[in-house]
C-alpha cells in the first residue's frame, strides 16, 4: 500500500484512511490504485467484514486533483472508475466517515459507500456545474436514490453545498456526530455489522443494492440464487443452534 492511502484493522473491520491531507485528499492516480488495492484486500480477505472509508486532516475528500489532471494524472481505474471504487464498489458493506468536506469526487466516494457517518459539520456537494463540469462518478445516479429526487436535482444543478445535518434529515447520513466523531460512529456501526453472519451480509447488501434493476418477473428468482448458498451453510446452522443454546454464534464464514 502507497502513502495515498494507509489501512488498519480493528478486529474483522479494515479501516481505509485518503491520507493526502496537503491537497484535501484530493484524488490522483497513486490514491485511486490504492484505494482499488484496498478493497480487494477488504473482499478477498475472509478475516474481514466491513470497511470504513476516512480522510485523514479533518475532511473527507476534496474530489479530483485537479493540478493532476492538468498534467496527465488520471484519477480512475480501468473498470472500476474514478478512485478505484465508484464504478466497482466492494461486495462487502462500506461506511463512508466523513469530517469536514465531501465534495465533488469526494461526494461520489461517500455515495458509492453502503452506510454514513459524519460530523455536524460535514459538508457535501457536487460542485461541478460551477465550473462547467458534470458529476461523471456516479453522484448524479446515487444522490437522487438516497435523498428526495427534487431536492438532489437542486443541488446537482446548482453545485450549492449542503449540510451534514440536512443529508441526515433527508436520510443520507445514518450517524450524526459532533465533529471528530464520525470514525467512532463508523467503528461502532460496523461492530454491530461484524456480530451477523459474514454470508449473510453479502447475499443481503448485493439484494439491496442490486434488486431496482431486475426484472419484475425475475426478482424471486434472483433472490433465491443469492439467498441457498447462505441458507445451506454451516454459518446458518451455527446461528440457529447458537440462538438454541441461547450463545453467541462463532462464524467461519462458510
Amino acid at each position: 500500500m502507497t502513502d495515498e492511502v494507509l489501512t488498519d484493522r480493528e478486529g474483522a473491520i479494515m479501516v481505509i484512511t485518503l491520507n493526502r491531507p496537503q491537497a484535501r485528499n484530493a484524488v490522483n492516480g497513486a490514491l485511486a490504485r490504492a484505494l482499488a488495492a484496498a478493497v480487494d484486500e477488504l473482499d478477498s480477505d475472509p478475516a474481514l467484514s466491513v470497511g470504513i472509508i476516512t480522510g485523514a486532516g479533518g475532511t473527507f475528500c476534496s474530489g479530483m486533483d485537479l493540478k493532476g489532471f492538468l498534467t496527465g494524472d488520471i484519477p480512475t481505474v480501468e473498470g472500476r472508475g474514478f478512485a478505484g471504487i465508484t464504478m466497482a464498489q466492494p461486495e462487502k458493506p462500506v461506511i463512508a466517515a466523513v469530517e469536514g468536506y465531501a465534495l465533488a469526487g469526494g461526494c461520489e466516494i461517500a455515495l458509492a459507500c453502503d452506510l454514513l457517518t459524519a460530523s455536524r459539520e460535514a459538508r457535501f456537494g457536487l460542485p461541478e456545474t460551477k465550473r462547467a463540469l458534470v458529476a461523471g462518478a456516479g453522484g448524479l445516479f446515487r444522490l437522487p436514490q438516497r435523498i428526495p429526487r427534487t431536492i438532489a436535482m437542486e443541488y446537482a444543478l446548482t453545485g450549492e453545498f449542503f449540510s451534514a445535518e440536512d443529508a441526515h434529515r433527508w436520510g443520507l447520513v445514518n450517524r450524526l456526530t459532533d465533529p471528530g466523531e464520525a470514525l467512532t460512529a463508523a467503528l461502532e456501526l460496523g461492530r454491530r455489522i461484524t456480530e451477523a453472519g459474514p454470508l449473510a451480509v453479502r447475499a443481503t447488501k448485493k439484494i439491496v443494492r442490486d434488486n431496482a434493476d431486475w426484472p419484475a418477473e425475475e426478482r424471486w428468482a434472483r433472490q433465491e440464487e443469492l439467498m441457498r448458498p447462505v441458507m445451506t451453510s454451516a454459518d446458518a446452522r451455527e446461528g440457529a443452534a447458537a440462538f438454541a443454546e441461547k450463545r453467541s454464534p462463532v462464524w467461519t464464514g462458510k
